[in-house]
């Protein structure tokens, strides 16, 4: 008999899972995908209806419904639907076993892929980069591993975890070699906060929808891989050295999250970054529950250190922080880069955006209440860009201290002075090259 499946996600896993273990498997029929509620806050109530029968494939010829997640008790009574699948990422442990609640409660089974399942396979060496949980500073290292490779002679992939909010057909397979490349795409600023750093250290960069062809194309065109896993989420592709990082900050998140903890636990190495804005107690715990979790692993440690490009117009000023999307809201931060660097630098006073913020950023502002003075640079639409803009002038800051790794001032036109944040990972005992030695065999 046919097994009925529905996958819960939120663009990315969910599609990558369907491609790799369900499509052109007879024996499965998968009715529908969900849509997380609030995972990728800006898209609209439609979002993408279907996922396409030119990705579906054969016995698909309509493409897959994507329907909301609150629908999902009734989906899986109208659709006689044997097993829900769980494909989306930085979760709690126990929102993970809330839906397989529902699931169960709605007659279904409930489960997740594991790596030897979706994990592709290519013919170079691949450098993974993943975390415990969202803005750890994985992409830092990532920097760090590409250039590296580069002044190696290597020639350097970075593929990114999906972000695809466009025309999925379209938006297959996706290489970015500049920023015409970026702005050609109108990829989100989300997706310019993964990608731009690593454009302009001369890196292509690859994502897309179906990673078996990403994956294949990155492979034929570069000698090395690495994986920027975006979300924590596990790597795509199967790596030969494993690098997983962990956030003193929040040290209670270490091994609390999907997959956050089975990227701990499958780690080659494990860096513990952000130690200089972290208390002992705080890397001492953090510590004890990466060896709790990993004891084999190889443990190093690191600061994430910031700068900025004009320290003289954050002194004595009041400022209006941007910070990095995703490490806000998926990651559940108070607080990212530009605040730490707005402290560093002498700003009077950090203001709050909330009283002035329109549209979606007040809806954003509202649905994040643990945000501490700082405004996320978030931008899935045209129209949530301009209502970025409209917060930013109406907030009427001395300066915009920009934490997000999107250079905010090809994004909006505002008033205020932006000065650009940035941040680099410094490695307390070992060099870039000394880790992918230790760990890889290049």
């Amino acid at each position: 008999m046919t097994e009925r499946v529905v996958i819960m996600g939120a663009a990315g896993r969910d599609f990558h899972d369907f491609n790799t273990v369900f499509r052109g498997d007879d024996a499965v029929e998968v009715v529908a995908f969900t849509r997380a509620p609030g995972q990728n806050l800006g898209e609209t109530d439609e979002g993408h209806e279907r996922y396409p029968p030119e990705l579906a494939g054969p016995g698909y010829p309509d493409g897959i419904p994507i329907r909301p997640e609150a629908d999902l008790e009734a989906i899986v009574r109208e659709e006689d639907v044997d097993t829900v699948c769980f494909s989306y990422s930085d979760v709690s442990h126990e929102h993970v076993m809330h839906a397989a609640a529902r699931a169960l409660a709605a007659g279904a089974g409930f489960r997740l892929v594991g790596p030897k399942e979706m994990q592709v396979s290519v013919d170079v060496p691949v450098v993974a980069v993943d975390a415990v949980r969202t803005g750890c500073g994985k992409s830092q290292l990532s920097r760090a591993f590409a250039d590296e490779l580069g002044s190696r002679g290597r020639s350097v992939a970075v593929v990114r975890e999906p972000m695809p909010y466009g025309d999925l057909a379209a938006d297959r397979v996706q290489r970015f070699d500049s920023m015409a490349d970026l702005d050609a795409a109108g990829v989100t600023v989300e997706a310019r906060e993964e990608y731009e750093q690593h454009i302009e250290r001369g890196h292509t960069v690859y994502a897309g929808v179906d990673y078996g062809a990403v994956l294949a194309r990155a492979s034929d065109e570069h000698d090395v891989v690495v994986w920027d896993g975006g979300n924590n989420e596990l790597p795509f592709v199967r790596p030969d050295a494993h690098f997983v990082l962990a956030d003193p900050l929040r040290p209670e998140d270490t091994d609390t999250y999907h997959p956050g903890e089975a990227n701990l636990r499958a780690a080659d190495a494990v860096v513990v970054n952000k130690e200089d804005a972290a208390t002992d107690d705080q890397i001492a715990e953090t510590v004890s529950r990466v060896r709790d979790a990993n004891p084999d692993a190889a443990l190093y440690h690191a600061d994430s250190v910031v700068t900025v490009d004009d320290p003289d117009l954050v002194r004595d000023a009041s400022v209006l922080v941007v910070e990095d999307g995703p490490t806000l809201t998926h990651g559940d931060a108070e607080y990212g880069a530009g605040a730490v660097a707005a402290d560093e630098y002498g700003a009077v006073e950090r203001l709050d955006p909330r009283d002035a913020a329109v549209g979606s950023i007040a809806n954003i502002l509202e649905t994040y209440d643990h945000l501490d003075r700082v405004l996320p640079a978030m931008g899935y639409s045209d129209a949530q860009r301009a209502d970025l803009e409209a917060t930013i002038d109406a907030v009427d800051p001395d300066a915009v201290v920009a934490g997000t790794p999107v250079d905010l001032s090809r994004l909006v036109d505002v008033d205020a002075p932006i000065v650009d944040v940035s941040y680099r990972i410094e490695l307390h005992d070992a060099t870039p090259g000394g880790l992918l030695d230790a760990h890889l065999d290049l």
